[in-house]
């Protein structure tokens, strides 16, 4: 397992960073997070410049990319802006990857250049009111009415859906009896009549957020099934391994970001005569931040290798998820608390630091959540 990046990557590194300090400053960030707007711009200067194709074959337009060229470039996105590296895992991981896994030709065909070129955006639509963690007791049905699927069903925390063209809906098409099985899953237009959407406001990730869709009779094409009917789950499980290394590249960082912010303000601000990073009660807190940031850096490598020569298993995926959002969440607070009043302030980015991170615990499945697969494979 060789940690050194090519020259290649070295340049792409290089490229995105000068890209995203041009069109993605803090003050951007700042600025999209306060007015709950996307970073389109953003967005669209990464499409422009062929990254979002990173990872597609060059028969569709795309580079050819590894598992690890693609955490390079979510962790520069997500130093920039987190939410932007989200946008971006969403097209990677429900527009390219599950496509080209698990579409028949002619979904790859069709959709894949697009992504490739940033003309369509994705989401993911997995969680119910009444189905979080137990994912896979999932309520919104989909029955088939000659060549169309009829949808009906509500799913919450649907990141992104009113800013998306498909979103990957995962639908109960049949019961089997285990909650896994008779699940399907469908790549759904979302301008399709009977899609309701509802924004939620929440704590963090305010530039995109996430929504409330209600389906009501909703026809979708038999086309759009992705993968095997009553076998989605299996889509579900595999696109989510994928979503554990995108998640935690962006994280780790959005954590750096905070971590460089709080480490310059430690060396600027004075009190008692003297910098504060001077004391020792501040250094240590740095030293144990730099040591979860190597770690999360490393992990993350580690997974992309895994996946890199199909040895990434459910615990490896857990384990990353679990670290990562963790550290995340634990350099966000300390970071806030080196900053005292001033990272309690909303005119500061600490506080916006603080608030997403929040979710990386959470979101895309919860700590506990995570600690009961890595326990299970442990026979416990």
């Amino acid at each position: 397992m060789n940690f050194g990046l090519t020259s290649d990557q070295q340049a792409m590194v290089h490229h995105v960073r000068t890209l995203l300090d041009d069109v993605c400053s803090m003050e951007y960030a700042a600025r999209c997070d306060e007015t709950r707007t996307p970073p389109r711009e953003a967005f669209n200067a990464i499409a422009r410049n062929g990254w979002l194709g990173l990872i597609a074959p060059e028969d569709y337009g795309g580079a050819g990319g590894t598992p690890t060229d693609l955490a390079l470039l979510l962790e520069e996105t997500g130093n920039h802006f987190e939410e932007l590296g989200l946008w971006l895992f969403r097209s990677f991981t429900f527009g390219c990857y599950a496509i080209l896994k698990h579409g028949t030709e002619e979904q790859k065909q069709r959709i894949v250049p697009g992504t490739v070129k940033g003309e369509l955006s994705f989401a993911f639509a997995l969680t119910e009111p009444d189905s979080g963690s137990d994912a896979a007791a999932l309520r919104t049905r989909a029955v088939l009415d000659g060549d169309h699927f009829v949808v009906n069903g509500r799913k919450q925390f649907t990141s992104g859906m009113d800013i998306s063209d498909y979103v990957l809906l995962a639908c109960r098409t049949n019961d089997l009896g285990k909650k896994q099985l008779g699940i399907s899953t469908l790549l759904v237009d979302t301008r399709l009549p009977g899609i309701e959407v509802r924004k939620i406001l929440t704590l963090g990730q305010n530039a995109i957020g996430t929504t409330e869709v209600t389906y009501t009779n909703v026809r979708v094409p038999r086309s759009a099934l992705l993968g095997e009917l009553d076998h989605g789950w299996n889509v579900c499980e595999d696109t989510l391994r994928y979503e554990r290394l995108c998640l935690s590249a962006a994280r780790i960082g959005a954590a750096r970001r905070a971590f460089d912010f709080a480490l310059d303000y430690a060396k600027t601000r004075h009190q008692f005569g003297k910098p504060i990073g001077s004391f020792q009660v501040t250094q240590h807190k740095f030293a144990d931040m730099k040591v979860m940031l190597d770690t999360s850096q490393t992990m993350v490598r580690r997974y992309a290798w895994l996946m890199e020569n199909n040895q990434a298993e459910r615990a490896d995926a857990a384990v990353l998820k679990y670290y990562v959002a963790e550290s995340y969440k634990t350099i966000s607070d300390i970071c806030l608390q080196i900053l005292g009043g001033y990272g309690y302030c909303m005119e500061y980015p600490m506080q916006r630091f603080f608030r997403d991170s929040r979710l990386a615990t959470i979101g895309g499945g919860t700590s506990e959540v995570q600690k009961n697969i890595i326990a299970g494979t442990l026979g416990l």
